[in-house]
């Protein structure tokens, strides 16, 4: 096999890390605790905060095979009282409570946790399963991530037809119309409509309460139904499998619970805790209370006609066209956030090194983490029409949805057991009691949604192993390619003298872009074979991404003076960090003297990849690595170079 594929001048994944005396807190979210607390509750609970649409209905309907749950008291109850003690449980102590500690420099989510464990535990035999189940997780997060949106928004544009039968047969184009309008407006960016986030969801959570509160009043004894622990194991006592099947869309209650990790670096830790104890939480759990109440309130027939869809029916007639439009404003906000959340775990992905290079536009002069990824942008868009049209209905793609959620929140036990042993210390005694009951109540969700594969959980699940397999092949085939380069490699001191003796000088600075920290880039070497001169001041510059989401100005460069005129640098940058080296180089006076851009030239070498006997990867692997190489973004973009400065030198290299 020979493809001509990208430049050796990829980020170099730098385990390094920041220094345990000096500990760094990375990025801190700006404004106040109240401020943070706001924007907290319009970005970072969008999911979990429109489960109240489809979780309640979902529990009773007849799934893969076992007939519905009967729509009596003693049912009623023991799903309320699962739902609140899953949202304990799963959000309030395992998240908010303990997993959020675990922050890499006030950074969250299943890459920063990885990156945290492999920075702390470098070198134990034990930590490759544990980096693949920490991709694994990455890859289930896009299945999510193109799930959520769908299911969102079909499920609040389904209200439409409470206010008038006629919007029956326009429910998918409207909600379809909706998506594609979201996707179109990311380019733009989502400041200004960021804006607008909090308060239009504030609204949503208190409409929620209110909603729920109206219907509590006619059977208030339904709260201490709820809080009791003992109804949830007489509903299993009861029913049995058909209780454990019920699990799988129970757990939608809590979707959207690993948001709250993933987007602690946004808003911080104390911020998202206050936002869910003092306000989501109780509108939410008032919301389903209500729900409970007012199908009890009924005669069984009553009952079973408001079970199909208990939250637009719980809604009286003189609001219904008010709240369905806010339904459905807060499952745009929902898809919005899970959007924006792709866009920032592709970013940390690249930096790591698990993710081809790609055009990042930053959307924000002020605020970084807004970025717009136009690949990634129009994948998920195609992906969510794509589900639309398959599934047609909330309902049916509800058999899809929780799967990939679970299997991450599993992984995140798993991660969090590491951290508990390994980075914390904890005694046996103190961390088994806690991750038992974590597991066993990840295991029991993640049980009862495997039962759904068969009707569509097999979407996520085979969304989830593409990706996981273009991750691992990518960062395997990165790490044999700087391998092979490096084999037999000179050592950078031997070349500079030898070269100074037998080549022409000449004025200006030579930036050569190499992926590894040693040895002599193939581009030095054929500009010499081709060119024979060398320019007067010769830098060999690597860029090292950190397993840290921001670098301290102190360690952002090391310079190392090679004799002869070469330099060889390394430029650290953390993985949420813009890697825009005219930049920091402009900001450094080192080398013998300021760099002048229009005096430097900086060359890349462009790798041909071809197959060898080497034992590496499968020659199928080998291909979709070629290919995801000649894909991916060019190094003069993402290093931000100019354009008219850079030159190219190709060589081959066999893996």
């Amino acid at each position: 096999m020979s493809d001509k594929v990208g430049s050796e001048a990829a980020v170099q994944v730098d385990a390094e890390g920041e220094s345990e005396e000096q500990p760094s807190h990375g990025h801190q979210p700006h404004g106040s605790l109240l401020a943070l607390a706001m924007g907290a509750v319009g970005v970072v609970f969008g999911d979990i905060g429109t489960s109240p649409l489809y979780a309640f209905r979902e529990t009773f309907a007849s799934h893969h095979g076992a007939p519905g749950i009967s729509v009596d008291p003693v049912h009623i109850n023991g799903v309320l009282s699962l739902v609140f003690w899953s949202m304990m449980i799963v959000v309030t102590f395992k998240y908010v409570l303990t997993i959020m500690k675990a922050d890499n420099k006030g950074e969250g989510g299943s890459l920063a946790l990885l990156a945290l464990i492999n920075r702390k535990t470098e070198g134990a035999s034990w930590t490759a399963p544990i980096v693949l189940l920490g991709v694994f997780a990455t890859a289930l997060f896009y299945g999510d991530s193109m799930i959520t949106p769908a299911m969102s928004v079909l499920s609040a544009t389904e209200g439409l037809s409470y206010i008038s039968p006629s919007f029956e047969p326009f429910i998918l184009p409207i909600a379809l119309a909706i998506l594609i309008g979201l996707f179109a407006i990311q380019s733009r960016g989502t400041a200004s409509v960021g804006k607008l986030f909090g308060p239009i969801m504030i609204v949503y959570f208190l409409t929620l309460a209110g909603l729920g509160l109206l219907h509590i009043t006619k059977m208030p004894s339904v709260v201490l139904e709820m809080l009791n622990p003992i109804n949830a194991l007489r509903f299993f006592l009861t029913d049995g499998f058909r209780a454990f099947v019920a699990m799988g869309s129970v757990v939608l209650a809590v979707t959207g619970a690993e948001a709250l990790y993933a987007d602690m670096g946004h808003f911080g830790r104390k911020p998202i805790g206050i936002s869910w104890l003092s306000f989501v939480l109780p509108c939410l759990l008032l919301n389903y209370m209500g729900q409970g109440a007012m199908v009890m309130s009924g005669t069984p027939e009553q009952a079973a006609a408001l079970i199909k869809d208990p939250f637009f029916l719980m809604i009286p007639d003189f609001i219904r066209i008010p709240v369905v439009i806010l339904a459905v404003l807060a499952t745009v906000i929902a898809s919005q956030a899970v959007i924006s959340g792709a866009f920032s775990l592709t970013q940390m992905a690249v930096q790591l090194g698990f993710v081809p290079r790609v055009s990042i536009k930053h959307t924000s002069e002020t605020a970084a983490g807004q970025i717009y990824i136009p690949v990634v942008n129009w994948a998920l868009m195609i992906a969510v029409i794509l589900l639309v049209l398959f599934f047609k209905s909330s309902t049916n793609l509800a058999a899809a949805y929780g799967i990939a959620v679970t299997g991450a929140v599993t992984i995140d036990t798993i991660l969090l057991t590491v951290v508990l042993f390994s980075l914390w210390n904890w005694p046996a005694w103190k961390a088994l009691p806690m991750v038992g009951l974590f597991l066993l109540v990840d295991l029991t969700y993640l049980g009862a949604n495997l039962i759904k594969v068969p009707q569509g959980g097999w979407v996520p699940l085979a969304i989830a192993a593409v990706i996981f397999t273009m991750l691992t092949t990518w960062s395997r085939g990165r790490a044999l390619m700087r391998q092979s380069m490096t084999e037999g490699s000179i050592p950078m001191e031997v070349f500079a003298k030898s070269a100074h003796s037998s080549a022409t000088r000449v004025p200006g600075t030579a930036i050569f872009m190499a992926s590894t920290a040693s040895g002599v880039p193939s581009a030095l070497l054929h500009n010499i074979k081709h060119n024979k001169v060398l320019h007067e001041r010769v830098v060999i510059l690597t860029v090292a991404i950190q397993d840290v989401p921001y670098v301290k100005e102190e360690r952002r460069c090391s310079v190392k003076d090679l004799g002869q005129g070469f330099f060889r640098i390394t430029l650290r940058f953390g993985f949420l960090e813009e890697t825009d080296v005219p930049a920091m180089l402009n900001r450094a006076d080192m080398c013998g003297g300021p760099f002048e851009m229009m005096k430097t030239s900086f060359f890349l070498s462009r790798q041909t990849l071809i197959a060898s006997s080497k034992p590496g990867m499968a020659i199928w692997r080998e291909k979709l690595f070629a290919w995801m190489l000649r894909n991916a973004a060019s190094a003069m973009e993402f290093f931000r170079l100019p354009t008219n400065r850079v030159v190219e030198l190709g060589s081959q290299v066999e893996i």
